[in-house]
């Protein structure tokens, strides 16, 4: 069952290299599920470091996270948490 759900990338940073690759290595703990960002009309593998990286996920980007497969809903539930984990880190930084 296919699950959708709107973020905002809200730490100063962004989504730079470091948490991109824990974005995507989470997003590959759901094989069984296909999750896919999407973000100004294009679509972008949410298991694909260098898919996640060109999406430009900067400080305020809103974009749409995508599941669809068993697992839909907890991949939702783990890769929102991440983000927000993320703004919370760079936040002490």
């Amino acid at each position: 069952m296919a699950r959708t759900v709107e973020l905002e990338v809200l730490n100063v940073l962004g989504l730079h290299a470091r948490p991109a690759a824990e974005f995507v290595r989470c997003a590959m703990r759901h094989p069984s599920t296909a999750i896919v960002l999407r973000k100004d009309g294009a679509s972008y593998a949410a298991t694909s470091i260098l898919e996640v990286l060109m999406a430009n996920l900067d400080q305020g980007a809103v974009f749409t996270l995508e599941a669809d497969g068993p697992d839909a809903e907890a991949a939702i539930r783990e890769l929102s948490a991440l983000l927000v984990r993320f703004r919370d880190e760079e936040a002490t930084v």
